[in-house]
């Protein structure tokens, strides 16, 4: 991914983005990086398969970082914000990113806190993905011929939060699991312990 101090037609010392202001307070004490998600809910907000979210675990594409466990008995449980990432990820690959790119821009976006990746509007020419962070960053771009589409991390963060405030989320350290409506594998294992 390109940041804007690597595109030669990207200002450096642009302005704050409008967006940031919208999204300046803390995250809500149920999707602070405490709270994790289960596989199924984090398909149901960010529109990916489970298939798609396991692949992208244990290739290191993107890992839970509220509990990664290794072997059975254990769900993955990812924070708010690597749900934010797995729907810029599918955004990506829908658009014919490569995956080669895909990996960078998500190594770029890890090291942002949760709070400023609202103001960021990834662009991409279909080879390259680059980070903008003003509205000059992405017409300069597009003067340029470089953007050929964009996406708005502050709306990709309203969706995420729209659809993460109707699915249950839990602590890594609950003793009993939370409900999980849909979740085929928990009503297997727990009608074969009770019979």
């Amino acid at each position: 991914m390109t940041s804007k101090g690597e595109a030669q037609s990207v200002h450096t010392g642009a302005p704050a983005p409008m967006q940031e202001a919208l999204f300046t307070h803390d995250l809500p004490e149920e999707m602070t990086e405490s709270v994790g998600y289960r596989g199924p809910a984090v398909c149901g907000a960010a529109g990916v398969t489970y298939r798609q979210l396991d692949y992208w675990a244990r290739t290191g594409l993107l890992e839970p970082s509220v509990r990664n466990p290794t072997g059975s008995g254990h769900q993955r449980l990812y924070s708010f914000r690597d749900i934010l990432v797995v729907k810029v990820i599918k955004r990506l690959l829908d658009t014919g990113v490569s995956l080669q790119q895909i990996r960078v821009a998500v190594s770029v976006l890890r090291e942002h806190g949760v709070s400023e990746l609202a103001g960021i509007t990834l662009m991409s020419d279909g080879a390259s993905v680059y980070e903008c962070t003003s509205d000059d960053e992405v017409i300069d771009l597009l003067r340029g011929g470089q953007g050929v589409f964009g996406i708005a991390l502050g709306t990709v963060w309203r969706e995420v939060e729209g659809s993460l405030s109707e699915l249950p989320g839990e602590r890594p350290d609950a003793l009993t699991p939370a409900e999980h409506p849909g979740d085929e594998l928990r009503d297997r294992r727990a009608r074969r312990n009770a019979g």
